[in-house]
């Protein structure tokens, strides 16, 4: 069975493509390996473009003629998602080449690379805590760039993301029955997060810890702490009276009434 001419070709160009490039990579010739790995970067062939990148690199950092090099060196790792690298590396760049016409886009691109390694809210959240210092940083030095709203919503976003962790860290105090713990964990969450969409949350989570402290104390120490639970009530109550939580809020109150002992000092709602 006869091979059809145009198939024939296709892999004779092949193989003298990959012929090319494995002698490339294994001469010396920097300016070579530059030029081709130039090629195969504007080709989107970023994997074999690495590789020669990788063998040339340390020979021009810092030079002014590897300023084109090193930033497609760290945007190589950008598209192929190794964003622990490009962000090292655009960094690197930003420091080099404080002049480069490419300054803003490496910036931009170092802050989004640590973007992306940001983890779940669930885990370790340094990553997160990195890229908000450098998506901050980008938009300060420019305020006036064309990635201003998507830098500021990356930023919202992982504060949001924050929010969610340190929310849940109080939840997960009252959920196993550490009152204390859980009161200032809400009342740090409260302070530090004024227009957080749990901030609902956090109020009524404050009330409900603090009951259950004063519920489950030594009897010494539970009218005063009955008396602190419903002053968290009433924040509660300020802000939140006709929200989904109040009857909650409610009913827990109506109990604590029935369990506070009135005193002449004692203010009524």
């Amino acid at each position: 069975m006869r091979v059809p001419l145009f198939i024939t070709l296709c892999l004779t160009v092949l193989l003298s493509s990959c012929g090319e490039y494995q002698k490339v990579l294994r001469k010396d010739d920097m300016g070579k390996k530059y030029a081709f790995a130039d090629s195969l970067y504007q080709k989107g062939k970023y994997k074999k473009s690495l590789k020669l990148m990788e063998q040339i690199v340390p020979s021009y950092r810092g030079k002014p003629q590897g300023e084109k090099l090193m930033f497609i060196y760290a945007n190589t790792y950008y598209n192929l998602q190794d964003y622990y690298m490009s962000g090292y590396q655009f960094e690197r760049f930003t420091q080099a080449y404080p002049k480069s016409d490419s300054l803003e886009i490496a910036a931009f691109k170092s802050a989004k690379s640590f973007y992306q390694l940001s983890p779940r809210f669930s885990l370790d959240q340094k990553d997160t805590d990195k890229a908000l210092d450098k998506l901050q940083d980008y938009i300060n030095a420019y305020p006036d760039s064309d990635q201003r709203m998507e830098a500021n919503e990356l930023v919202a976003e992982l504060r949001q993301k924050l929010e969610k962790k340190q929310f849940r860290t109080a939840k997960q105090y009252l959920h196993v029955e550490d009152y204390k713990a859980a009161i200032e964990a809400f009342d740090n969450f409260i302070t530090d997060n004024p227009g957080s969409i749990y901030r609902k949350e956090a109020f009524f989570g404050r009330f409900e810890s603090a009951y259950k402290l004063a519920v489950n104390s030594i009897p010494i120490l539970v009218q005063e702490r009955l008396v602190t639970a419903k002053g968290y009530y009433r924040s509660f109550i300020k802000y939140y009276k006709d929200t989904d939580l109040a009857p909650e809020a409610n009913e827990i109150y109506e109990d604590l009434e029935s369990r506070l002992v009135p005193t002449e000092t004692e203010p009524t709602i």
